[in-house]
Order: C-alpha cells, then sequence, then structure tokens
C-alpha cells in the first residue's frame, strides 16, 4: 500500500492542495482527504467555542461566588474573562453562522463549568450565569 503526502507530510499535502487549487487542477486533487479537513474545520470551530465559553462560565462563577479567593484572584479572573469573551467575539465574527447555535453550545458548557468550579467551592443553589450575561463585555458579578 503507498503513503500519500496526506499521511506523510500534511504541510506538504496542504501546500500540494492549495497549488492544485489555485491551477484548477481538479482532476488531481486528493478530494476525499479534502472533505474531511473541511468538514473537521468546522467541527474544530464549534468545539472551540464550547471550550472558550466553559472557561469564560467558569471564570464568572468564580467571581461572583468564590468569596474567599476572590481578594487574591478577582482581578484575574476578571482580566480572564475579558480575554475569554475577545475570543468568543472574534470567532463569531469570523464565523457568523455559529452565533444561532450559541445556545446549545452553552447548553453543553454550563453544565461543565458548574462541575468543574464545584470542585474549588461550594456552589449556592442559586448560582446562576445567563448567556446574555456572559457575552455581555459590560457585565461583571456585583465584586
Amino acid at each position: 500500500m503507498t503513503s500519500t503526502p496526506y499521511e506523510t507530510d500534511y504541510n506538504q499535502w496542504i501546500q500540494e492542495t492549495l497549488q492544485k487549487l489555485r491551477e484548477r487542477n481538479f482532476n488531481d486533487i486528493d478530494w476525499e482527504n479534502l472533505i474531511e479537513e473541511i468538514e473537521s474545520m468546522g467541527k474544530n470551530d464549534k468545539r472551540a467555542l464550547i471550550s472558550l465559553l466553559t472557561r469564560l462560565l467558569e471564570h464568572l462563577l468564580k467571581l461572583a461566588y468564590w468569596e474567599s479567593e476572590k481578594p487574591r484572584s478577582g482581578n484575574h479572573w476578571a482580566a480572564e474573562i475579558v480575554n475569554f469573551r475577545s475570543q468568543i467575539q472574534t470567532r463569531l465574527e469570523d464565523s457568523p453562522s455559529l452565533k444561532p447555535q450559541l445556545i446549545t453550545m452553552y447548553a453543553k458548557a454550563y453544565p461543565v463549568a458548574i462541575k468543574s468550579v464545584s470542585k474549588l467551592f461550594t456552589l449556592p443553589p442559586e448560582a446562576e450565569i445567563t448567556l446574555s450575561q456572559a457575552l455581555d463585555e459590560d457585565w461583571f458579578p456585583k465584586q
């Protein structure tokens, strides 16, 4: 069985595929792997947004409810919140079609964030950060 550049040198495969596309040499393109890579790119964008949203929610929950650590770490958490919001906004600007999927992504990210911070401290039963609050660049939990 012969190895393809896709299997042996991914960067070379990318460069060759780009060159073939630029030259409109469609007959020699490795379509199967190209389609797989494009599908993977879409999935990666969604995974990245869910990950950023999870991290954002974790930091918002810490800032809102972890009273004993707030004096020492609150400013760091607030800075991270700004950073995560910016990264989410940049990804949504690059791929605005993902914005309607944020509700579904939030539904996946929020329970993970709750479980994660619950390993650090006890969250009150009323603990909640809404998607709207999480994405509002001007909203921070009361300090």
